[in-house]
């Protein structure tokens, strides 16, 4: 005696099956894109500094090489210790910290790199760099940067809606900086609307569509 069996999914079944094999074939691709990439992290000082840990997190499992940046006000909200434990490299957070005596302005880091990720990006970083000043590690990789620089901005909604915020914004997108968020939600300062930080998940696909197409950002390449 035989039996033969058929099982059949119902439409929410098959959805939640395409749904979680369409997320497998997008990790598989982001895994792809990423790995042996070298990236830079530039961590400025806000809140949403903490989040950038798992975005750093994330790109080490994906197989990139990360070096992180910080600001002397990110270091208010995250040491640079717990990103040098996720990277494994050492950390820069200050233009006369000689971490290598051959690069001592640290531009050569940017030379190597194949993106540039600045998050927090926050209304000070994103006016200095609108207005062409580096007088700190972020703003001078920024400035020297031989690769994309993608900008997730994150602060307080109404600095984000500041008719000033945005002028600098749409200055740096018109000059081809791409940028990703910010989200609409609950800020840390108890208001609600836009201003934070995207997801990990949003961030690391921005990077990997700009890793596959790198003329969707600025028009900067490496040196040949």
């Amino acid at each position: 005696m035989s039996f033969s069996f058929s099982f059949a999914f119902t439409r929410p079944q098959a959805y939640a099956l395409d749904v979680a094999k369409n997320q497998s074939n997008r990790q598989s691709s982001q895994l792809s894109a990423l790995q042996g990439r070298q990236i830079i992290v530039g961590v400025c000082g806000g809140i949403a500094a903490y989040k950038v840990a798992d975005v750093v997190s994330n790109l080490v499992q994906a197989g990139a090489g990360v070096t992180v940046c910080m600001s002397a006000q990110a270091k208010q909200f995250v040491t640079p210790l717990t990103f040098q434990t996720l990277s494994g490299q050492p950390v820069r957070d200050d233009l006369f910290n000689l971490t290598d005596a051959s690069d001592p302005q640290h531009i050569a880091l940017t030379e190597q790199a194949d993106l540039l990720l600045v998050a927090p990006a926050t209304a000070h970083l994103i006016a200095k760099v609108a207005h062409g000043l580096c007088d700190d590690i972020i703003s001078l990789m920024i400035c020297a940067a031989a690769c994309p620089v993608l900008f997730a901005p994150a602060m307080n909604n109404r600095m984000w809606a500041n008719p000033v915020t945005q002028e600098n914004v749409a200055k740096l997108q018109a000059l081809g900086y791409p940028f990703v968020g910010p989200e609409s939600g609950f800020l840390a300062c108890r208001n609600i609307g836009p201003g934070r930080l995207s997801e990990t998940a949003q961030i690391i696909e921005k990077i990997t569509q700009l890793l596959h197409d790198p003329a969707k950002s600025t028009t900067r390449s490496k040196s040949k």
